[in-house]
Parts: structure tokens; C-alpha cells; sequence
């Protein structure tokens, strides 16, 4: 039989097994009492991923060692969040244990050195001499196997105690509500190109000349004696019009802007919900306390 830790055998081993709770830290007790032993680093299971042995680390009890707990040794109280280890009642019975090592290997010596440490007349008798481990030198690998080793033939050490834990689980069904955002439709917007002839009247000014002539009235004859006849003599004036600069320029004439707003409709629904109640049929005169967590 091959043992494996309990994250190598279920890497989801809180949702697996423990309703989504972590087994690792819980601090384990000597039976009911209030009496440390130390917490629970992990734990190893077989090759058909039944829990068989929690790891304990004692911390400053017995100075940091390690020993393994078997699962039909404790109770799981999930409530106070502790494990009781039973039958656990002294200091001497985890110091008689042998000490687990992770990079040893767990064989058929190992194993029966543990259960002899838990087995009920040796409980009762704490002067008989310390159990010390020995272990073979194997590589170092995860997997610590002894070969056709079965469990069952010692429940009472390696089966949760179903006294102690059993569970009835009641149900109810819950209405669980979800959105799904999905296209009910699409806006594009586009552009294309439309033409005209356009039209456009312009003046336009243009210097013309005018030319007068006119005889002049009360001629003076000394005046006339003082011109001075010469030829070559001109007059200049400039003359000016305006031409046409038609072309086409680009402008903005108007922007578009596209944007969403939501509008939130409620949907209303109902359904039948079942739920499970306890019943609880007892015979004879008996004590119960019922307790709500």
C-alpha cells in the first residue's frame, strides 16, 4: 500500500472533502480536554485517496517533532473548529510515538510502531519503555509504500469513527439569478459623397476712361503770348480691373457624435422552492438538544 499527502492526491482537497474548509492548521487536543497537543500540518492518504494518518506538528510541546495521528484516533469538530484526539491523555503517549520525517519513508516498521503506540493495552500501561522509530534509507521520493498493508483490518484506527461523525446534510433550493448581456441589434453610421452645381454672380470692376475736351471760356491773350510750345509733353493714368478667383474649399458643415444610454427594465419571476426539514422520530424517554450553528 502506497501513502500519498493529502494536496498531492487532491490538489482541491477543500472542495473535495471538507465542504470547502482547510483541514491544515486545526489545532489537535488530548480527548476533550483543553490540553494542546499541537496542529495538523497535513495529512497522507492511501492509493484509493482514503484518509489514513493526520500529521501533527507538536510545536514547543515536544519541541517541533512530528508524529502521525491515524483518522480513527480523532474526533473533527468542525463547530469549535479543533480536532480531539481520543484516547490521547498524556505527554509520554505522543513522546513514545516515532517521529515522522517527509523526506523518510513510511514502512511496515513505522507503521506498526504507530499503531502499538495507540493500541488500548499499551494506553494503559505508560512505563513500558519508549518505541523508537527506524527507518529503511530509500530515495527520496513523495510515495511511502510497504507492500500489501491493509487498513481494513484495524477500523478502529485507520476509519473515521462514524459515531462521531455522522452527518445528515438538508437541503434547500435557493433561486440563483444571472444576467447574460447579449446583441439585440447594431447602429452604423456612414458617409458618401453627394454633388451640385452651385452657382455664384460676382461683380466684378473695371476702370474705363473718360476723356473730355471742352474750350475754355474768357481766353487771355498775354497768357497765350507766355505758352511755352514744346513737344513730348504726356499725361499717364493707370488703369485697373478686377478678375474672377473661383475655386472650392473644404469646411466642416456639421458633427455627428454616436453614444449608448441604458435603460434598465426589471424582470419579475417566481418559482416553487423545495426545502428539506428535519424530522426526528425518537422511541423511548430521551434527552435531545438541538443545537443551530
Amino acid at each position: 500500500m502506497t501513502l500519498y499527502k493529502l494536496d498531492e492526491f487532491y490538489p482541491n482537497y477543500q472542495e473535495e472533502l471538507f465542504d470547502g474548509e482547510d483541514i491544515k492548521g486545526l489545532d489537535v487536543y488530548a480527548g476533550k480536554s483543553d490540553d494542546k497537543i499541537g496542529s495538523i500540518e497535513n495529512a497522507l492518504v492511501d492509493e484509493q485517496g482514503r484518509l489514513r494518518y493526520f500529521v501533527i506538528d507538536t510545536g514547543f510541546w515536544i519541541f517541533g517533532k512530528k508524529v502521525l495521528l491515524p483518522v480513527g484516533k480523532c474526533h473533527i469538530d468542525a463547530k469549535a473548529k479543533r480536532i480531539n484526539a481520543i484516547g490521547i491523555s498524556h505527554k509520554k503517549q505522543i513522546e513514545d510515538l516515532p517521529e515522522y520525517h517527509e523526506s523518510k519513508i513510511i514502512d511496515r516498521q513505522h507503521e506498526e510502531q504507530v499503531k502499538k503506540a495507540y493500541h488500548p493495552p499499551l494506553m494503559k500501561s505508560l512505563e513500558e519503555p519508549s518505541l523508537t522509530a527506524t527507518y529503511s534509507s530509500p530515495p527520496p521520493v513523495e510515495a511511502r509504500s510497504h507492500p500489501n498493508y491493509d487498513y481494513q483490518q484495524e477500523p478502529s484506527l485507520y476509519n473515521l469513527d462514524s459515531d462521531n461523525h455522522q452527518t445528515l446534510k438538508l437541503y434547500e433550493e435557493r433561486l440563483v439569478t444571472n444576467k447574460k448581456r447579449q446583441q439585440t441589434g447594431e447602429v452604423v453610421l456612414a458617409k458618401h459623397v453627394e454633388t451640385e452645381t452651385a452657382s455664384v454672380s460676382l461683380p466684378l470692376e473695371k476702370d474705363r476712361i473718360i476723356i473730355e475736351r471742352s474750350t475754355p471760356k474768357n481766353i487771355n491773350a498775354a497768357s497765350v503770348r507766355d505758352a511755352n510750345f514744346q513737344e513730348g509733353e504726356i499725361v499717364r493714368m493707370k488703369v485697373y480691373e478686377e478678375t474672377a478667383d473661383v475655386h472650392k474649399e473644404a469646411f466642416v458643415r456639421e458633427e455627428v457624435t454616436i453614444k449608448k444610454a441604458v435603460d434598465i427594465d426589471t424582470v419579475k419571476t417566481q418559482e416553487t422552492l423545495r426545502r428539506e426539514e428535519l424530522d426526528i422520530d425518537t422511541k423511548g424517554s430521551l434527552d435531545i438538544d438541538t443545537q443551530n450553528s
